[in-house]
C-alpha cells in the first residue's frame, strides 16, 4: 500500500448504491487524478481471531460471516492494489479495547496492528478520551506516561519496546482549557500523485463527538472541551481553503444510522448527528466519514448547496471497510463530485490470512496467557460482597480504601465511597480450578486489575470532586430509596475506613443518619464545610450515575485520577499485600 506524503496545516436525498449522479451528456469530462479512501472506524482494538455476522449489503441479502484482523490486513492490501494514490485512515476509536490481548497491555498491542496495517492517521474518537489526554500522548508518542504507575511500554512482537504510534491524531473541538485552542492539529493535508510529476493536496478535517465527556469512560471534568462540531469543522474547512486547498474530507467521530433491515450498502431514512451536521458543513466539502454509532450505511446526501457528497459509516470492530473514489480535477485539484464513488466492502473470512498480523496476533496471544497467570497480591481470607449489595460487606470496604489510597497518590481526597453494583466479583482464598497458576490465597492480573470493579478494562476513571458536609449526608441517606410502591430498599454504599456513623432504620427517609454521628479521620462532620470525595467518575454526572445517588452531581472543583477502578484496586492489594478482608462496622445501627 502507498503510503502518501503528510503534512499538517493549522435526508432529502438518499441515494441507494452510492455512486453520485452522471455527467449529463453535454458536460465536458475534464482530466482527473483518481483517489482512494479507505477507512475504518470503531475498531476498539479487534485485531486478532473475532467472527461476527452481519446483515447483507442490500436489503435482504443473505447475513455474511465477518472479521477479524488477519482478514482485515489481507483485504486492504487487496483493495489498495494498483491504486497509485491510496489513503488509509480511521475515524476514531481505535483503542480502548475489549478483547483481552489489547486490553490487558492497555491498548498497546492495538497500536502495533494499526501501524502493520499501514495506518496514516485517525480523528480522535471519545474513546480515545477514556484514560485522558496523558494516555492518548502516550500512545501518540511513546511516552511512557499517562498512568499512575509503571505498567506501560510493553515489548511488542518484534522486540521493540512501545514508542507510539507511526500515525498522527487529529481533532478540531478537543479544546485545551488553559489555551483555548485545539489541543492536537485540527486538519492536515494529504498530496498524492498527479501522474505528471506534481502533487495535489487532500485537505482532512478532524472532529470528535462533542458528547465524548458525557460518556462514563471518557468523563473530562477538567483540562479539555469538546467544542460543537459543525463550527469546528467549518473553520477548518476555511482555513484550508485559505491555503488553497479544493479537496476537502471530513472525518467525523459522531454518527448516524438508518432504517432497521436495510443492508450495509443502502441508505433508507438515515438518522442521526451526522445527517444533521452534513445540512451546516461547509459545501466546499466533498465528503464525510462518520463513526460513534457503529451504523452501517452508505449515502449520498445534499450538502447546503444541494450538491450530494457521500456521508457514510461503515460499522465497527474491523466488519466493514468503507471505500470512498474521488477524482480530482488534474488542473484545479478540485473533486469532480459527480464521479464520486462510494462502497463498504465486508472483512470476510474467505482470503488467506495476512501472515504478518497473523504474527502479531498470535504474539500478543501467547503474552496474553502470561498476564492471565501474574499474581498481583495475596489474601488471608474471603473478601466477599453481600447479597444484592443490601450491607455493608468486606469487599465493597476494601474498594472504598483502594479509591482513597489511589485518589491521594496523584491528588487529594478526604474520603472515597464505593456505590453499590460496582463490583462484578469476590475474591475467593480458594484457587479457581479453571485459572492456570492459580493457588489458595493467589489474586491473579485478571481477578482484580480487570476483572473485579465495573468496566475497570476499560478505564471509569477515579474522579475527586469537594462537596459540603451537607452533601455527604445526603450521600449517606441515599442508601435508603424508596420504590413506587412505598417499599424502601436499602443499597449499602462502602465508606472509606477513615469514615464511621451510626443510623437508624426506624427514622423517616432522608433523616435515618443520626445527628452529630459522622466522623471523618475521628473529626465530627462539619454539615457547612468542604470534603473532598472520590468515586469513579460516573457517579458525578446523571447520565451514568448509580440510581438514586445524586449529592456528587454538582461537586465543585472536578478532576480526574490517572487510577481508574481497576487500577486502584489492583495497586492497592498490591501494596497491602498479604491483604486480610476488611472490617466491617464502619456503619452501625442504633
Amino acid at each position: 500500500m502507498r503510503r502518501t506524503t503528510v503534512l499538517t496545516a493549522a435526508a432529502a436525498l438518499a441515494l441507494t448504491g452510492a455512486v453520485a449522479p452522471a455527467a449529463t451528456a453535454d458536460q465536458p469530462v475534464a482530466e482527473t487524478v483518481p483517489v482512494q479512501l479507505l477507512s475504518i472506524t470503531d475498531f476498539h482494538g479487534y485485531f486478532g481471531d473475532y467472527t461476527a455476522s452481519i446483515r447483507g449489503a442490500q436489503a435482504g441479502d443473505p447475513a455474511q460471516t465477518v472479521g477479524g484482523g488477519v482478514y482485515l490486513a489481507t483485504h486492504l492490501k487487496q483493495l489498495a492494489a494498483g491504486q497509485p494514490n491510496s489513503i488509509l485512515f480511521s475515524a476514531g476509536d481505535d483503542f480502548s479495547g475489549w478483547p483481552d490481548e489489547t486490553e490487558f497491555f492497555w491498548n498497546e498491542p492495538t497500536i502495533e496492528y494499526l501501524d502493520a496495517i499501514g495506518l496514516e492517521f485517525s480523528t480522535v474518537g471519545n474513546h480515545e478520551m477514556d484514560r485522558g489526554f496523558a494516555f492518548l500522548d502516550h500512545l501518540r508518542n511513546g511516552t511512557c506516561e499517562g498512568r499512575p504507575d509503571d505498567d506501560l511500554c510493553f515489548t511488542d512482537s518484534t522486540g521493540r519496546v512501545f514508542d507510539g504510534a507511526e500515525y498522527d491524531y487529529y481533532s478540531a473541538n478537543l479544546i485545551d482549557r488553559a489555551t483555548g485552542e485545539p489541543a492536537l492539529s485540527p486538519s492536515h493535508i494529504q498530496y498524492v500523485d498527479d501522474g505528471a510529476g506534481g502533487t495535489l493536496p487532500i485537505g482532512f478535517v478532524h472532529a470528535t463527538t462533542s458528547l465524548t465527556s458525557s460518556e462514563q469512560m471518557s468523563y473530562t471534568p477538567a483540562g479539555y472541551d469538546y467544542a460543537p462540531e459543525v463550527a469546528a469543522i467549518n473553520a477548518a474547512t476555511a482555513a484550508l481553503r485559505g491555503q488553497g486547498v479544493e479537496a476537502i474530507v471530513v472525518v467525523l467521530h459522531e454518527g448516524f444510522s438508518q432504517q432497521a433491515g436495510a443492508g450495509y450498502d443502502d441508505c433508507v431514512a438515515p438518522f442521526g448527528p451526522a445527517v444533521d451536521f452534513n445540512r451546516e458543513i461547509d459545501p466546499a466539502v466533498d465528503a464525510i466519514v462518520t463513526g460513534h454509532w457503529h451504523g452501517m450505511a452508505n449515502c449520498f446526501l445534499p450538502d447546503p448547496d444541494g450538491v450530494p457528497r457521500p456521508i457514510v459509516q461503515g460499522g465497527n470492530h474491523g466488519h466493514l471497510i468503507s471505500e470512498i473514489g474521488l477524482e480530482l480535477d488534474a488542473d484545479t485539484g478540485d473533486v469532480v463530485r459527480d464521479r464520486t464513488t462510494s462502497d463498504l466492502h465486508p472483512n470476510t473470512q474467505d482470503v488467506a490470512p495476512d501472515p504478518e498480523a497473523a504474527r502479531i496476533a498470535g504474539y500478543w496471544r501467547a503474552q496474553l496467557a502470561e498476564r492471565n497467570a501474574a499474581e498481583v497480591a495475596t489474601i488471608t481470607g474471603d473478601i466477599r460482597r453481600a447479597p444484592g449489595d443490601a450491607a455493608e460487606s468486606p469487599a465493597y470496604n476494601l474498594a472504598a480504601d483502594a479509591f482513597l489510597w489511589a485518589a491521594n497518590q496523584d491528588g487529594a481526597a478526604d474520603l472515597a465511597v464505593a456505590m453499590p453494583g460496582i463490583l462484578r466479583a469476590d475474591l475467593t482464598y480458594a484457587p479457581t480450578p479453571t485459572r492456570p497458576g492459580d493457588a489458595p490465597g493467589r489474586v491473579l492480573f485478571p481477578e482484580l486489575a480487570v476483572g473485579v470493579v465495573y468496566d475497570s478494562g476499560i478505564g471509569v476513571g477515579l474522579v475527586r470532586g469537594t462537596v459540603t458536609g451537607r452533601d455527604v449526608l445526603d450521600l449517606l441517606e441515599s442508601q435508603w430509596q424508596a420504590g413506587p410502591n412505598g417499599t424502601v430498599t436499602f443499597r449499602s454504599m462502602a465508606v472509606s475506613g477513615n469514615v464511621t456513623y451510626t443510623y437508624d432504620s426506624t427514622r423517616p427517609l432522608g433523616r435515618r443518619v443520626v445527628p452529630g454521628s459522622v466522623r471523618i479521620d475521628g473529626r465530627p462532620l462539619r454539615p457547612g464545610g468542604d470534603y473532598r470525595v472520590a468515586t469513579l467518575a460516573n457517579n458525578f454526572f446523571a447520565k451514568n450515575a448509580t440510581p438514586g445517588f445524586t449529592a456528587l452531581f454538582d461537586a465543585r472543583d472536578q478532576d480526574r485520577s490517572l487510577f481508574n477502578g481497576g487500577d486502584a484496586l489492583w495497586r492497592y492489594a498490591e501494596a497491602h499485600s498479604p491483604l486480610a478482608p476488611p472490617e466491617v462496622g464502619r456503619a452501625s445501627a442504633r
